[in-house]
């Protein structure tokens, strides 16, 4: 393990040894260095015999009123307790129980019971009360060391955890997950290679990744996959990422010297591998379901931009070709009513009258096809012409507002909104009864904000889809395909309340055109 300064517990356990303290604690590592030895002996071959391992055992050996005597004998306490929770640290790592290490300070203890036991009463007494201090100090040192492990664990977690919400794509997921586990172990570099994301390495190489392994010389160089990496350090970690089973990508670390892991230090490595090859496999499925959702908003969007021009196209034929052929139809009947006698002259201003009905019915379906105000005046010029052509049919009162400040928007921004407004005095005309309509367009510095309100009958939202819910679903695809926001609100008896905010988007560079309309100067445009 890499040093690291001294954290601020030590301080505290070195504070609480007080002058009569540390002169009890002088005579006893007086009394204690000549006996070191044999004990250390038989404490060594009591930990072996309880299945520690040699970097255990000598992280316990390090902890001991032994080694405490050596150390405080040349240097201060507070250099002591520096080693006591560096050890710990190393003893958290190493996988040790705090109840472990506690066992074999005891034993420790016991070793030192029967040497004490041998002294005068009174020296005894001083010294057993300056050993148990002592151990206290240890076991205060001890406590702090595995709870910085602890916490430095389960803050890694929770970057690691914070790291899969947040990420946008999988290249910035790996870039968080490598800059989390390269500091937490310390390394020089990190790589992550995800075997479905690159290419595969060779077949013999496939079952030495399969594995974690700690890789150092010439020998341990050939399993890294990244040419830089393998040049520039000495010493690697190699992690590998497996789905049920099969290896899906390996994590590997360079290090400038050799460094060795330590047991917990492996298995965080391990699930933060695992944790890893979720977090990229939610968020590719994530990227493939943003992916679609684009395909499907661009397809939207076509079939919108492909109805307006199939509008505009039927629009177009029905006034230069059926609509210049009932006018002609007109004219020739008006003459043939000049020259007709009485009897039948009825009959030609009958079928005249029907023509002209007919003509003028032509005129409206064009205008609702595709109103050439919208492409020539704008969307506010368009909502007076529609708001006005609502009014002359519906008994009920009508109120448009129209912020003066709307800039000339994007086609299918004018589109949408427009199409809104026709689809909704469609609705009303067609189901609401309502005595009141007010309408209201504003702009801000982003949205076009919409909202239409009547007093009429209204619906349950919540109930099946009824005789007026397509054009309501189309109102909301329409809204979507803009990115925008569509809400509904209306209960039965109460009246219906729509509003949609719609993305401003790119403004037209073309300038509106006006008809010379003063009240267009003013703060707000009442119709």
């Amino acid at each position: 393990m890499h040093s690291s300064a001294t954290p601020p517990g030590l301080a505290h356990a070195a504070d609480v040894l007080s002058g009569q303290l540390r002169a009890h604690l002088g005579k006893l590592f007086v009394l204690l260095r000549p006996r070191t030895g044999p004990i250390a002996r038989r404490f060594r071959s009591w930990l072996r015999a309880h299945h520690f391992d040699a970097r255990q055992v000598k992280a316990l050996c390090s902890i001991t009123p032994a080694a405490a005597a050596v150390v405080m004998g040349a240097r201060t306490p507070a250099a002591f307790f520096e080693q006591v929770e560096y050890n710990g640290r190393r003893l958290a790592k190493l996988d040790v129980a705090p109840e472990q290490v506690i066992d074999a300070l005891r034993h420790y203890d016991s070793l030192l019971d029967p040497w004490l036991g041998r002294l005068p009463p009174a020296a005894a007494r001083d010294l057993a009360w300056a050993r148990s201090q002592l151990q206290f100090c240890i076991v205060l040192a001890l406590n702090n060391a595995f709870y910085q492990v602890r916490e430095a664990e389960a803050h890694t977690f929770y970057q690691l955890a914070d790291a899969g919400s947040q990420a946008g794509s999988l290249q910035d997921l790996i870039g968080r997950y490598l800059k989390i586990l390269k500091t937490f172990c310390r390394a020089d570099a990190a790589r992550l290679q995800l075997f479905h994301a690159g290419g595969r390495p060779s077949p013999r190489m496939m079952p030495g990744l399969a594995r974690p392994r700690l890789l150092a010389g010439a020998s341990g160089r050939k399993w890294i996959l990244d040419a830089e990496l393998r040049r520039r350090y000495r010493c690697f970690w190699s992690i590998p990422l497996l789905r049920e089973g099969r290896l899906a990508g390996v994590m590997q670390f360079g290090f400038a010297v050799q460094y060795r892991w330590l047991p917990r230090e492996l298995h965080l490595l391990c699930a933060a591998a695992e944790r890893c090859l979720r977090a990229a496999e939610r968020v590719k499925l994530m990227a493939d379901l943003a992916g679609r959702e684009e395909q499907v908003r661009c397809l939207g969007e076509h079939m919108m931009r492909i109805e307006e021009e199939e509008r505009r196209r039927i629009s177009r034929e029905l006034h230069d070709e059926t609509g210049q052929s009932l006018l002609c139809i007109r004219l020739q009947l008006e003459l043939l009513e000049r020259m007709s006698q009485n009897g039948l002259r009825a009959r030609v201003v009958e079928i005249r009258e029907l023509t002209e009905h007919t003509i003028i019915e032509i005129r409206r379906i064009i205008a609702a096809l595709s109103p050439a105000v919208l492409e020539q005046l704008g969307l506010a010029a368009a909502l007076r012409q529609l708001t006005n052509r609502f009014r002359s049919l519906y008994p009920g009162r009508v109120r448009l507002q129209i912020s003066a400040s709307l800039p000339r928007l994007s086609r299918e921004t004018e589109t949408t909104a427009y199409r809104l407004v026709q689809e909704c005095y469609h609705n009303i005309a067609k189901h609401s009864k309502a005595a009141t309509v007010n309408i209201s367009l504003r702009s801000t510095d982003e949205l076009l904000r919409l909202s239409v309100h009547d007093d009429g009958v209204g619906f349950e939202t919540g109930a099946a889809p009824g005789r007026n819910s397509t054009g309501l679903t189309g109102m909301k695809e329409r809204v979507a395909l803009l990115g925008g926001r569509f809400e509904i609100r209306s209960r039965l008896r109460r009246g219906t309340t729509i509003r949609a905010d719609l993305p401003l988007g790119a403004i037209q560079a073309r300038p509106a055109k006006r008809a010379g309309n003063t009240a267009l100067q003013r703060k707000q445009d009442v119709i």
